[in-house]
């Protein structure tokens, strides 16, 4: 791993980080992604539920209380798709998200993966920091993207 956060100057403040799923607060998750977010404004919450359901989360938690996410879709063994990265407005600026970045990339059920995917529009300087670059071979990838249909 290039960059490295020493996990004391956050625990030490209350923060902690966590993939317990009933830890997380949905409302919060659920209205930043469909309200804030630039990459899934519209969700449902339905849609929202059955994501976290089926994907490693991560949550940042200060005393107690939610302050940033991550999801992962992931087999554990070969592949992982980093996703739904944020941080609450108010813990912006701590170094919050590179401490989470660390995290996950340190996860031990997430050891020896051959590839790790991730799309962002403006964090690029973040993630760069923990060994993800632009894709080698662009052409060699397809998708089929279909927009959320908003009710």
């Amino acid at each position: 791993m290039l960059s490295k956060v020493n996990d004391a100057v956050f625990t030490t403040k209350g923060f902690n980080i966590s993939t317990e799923k009933e830890l997380l607060d949905f409302e919060m998750i659920y209205n930043y992604l469909s309200s804030e977010s630039y990459w899934s404004k519209g969700i449902t919450a339905e849609r929202v539920r059955i994501s976290i359901t089926n994907s490693l989360c991560f949550g940042i938690y200060k005393d107690g209380k939610q302050a940033g996410f991550a999801r992962l879709i992931t087999d554990k063994a070969t592949f992982a798709y980093l996703c739904d990265v944020f941080i609450l407005e108010e813990f912006k600026g701590l170094g919050l998200s590179k401490w989470l970045i660390q995290t996950i990339r340190a996860h031990d059920e997430l050891q020896g993966l051959r590839r790790w995917l991730l799309a962002t529009a403006d964090a690029h300087g973040l993630y760069s920091q923990f060994g993800f670059v632009p894709l080698t071979s662009p052409d060699n990838w397809m998708g089929i993207y279909t927009p959320f249909k908003t009710d």
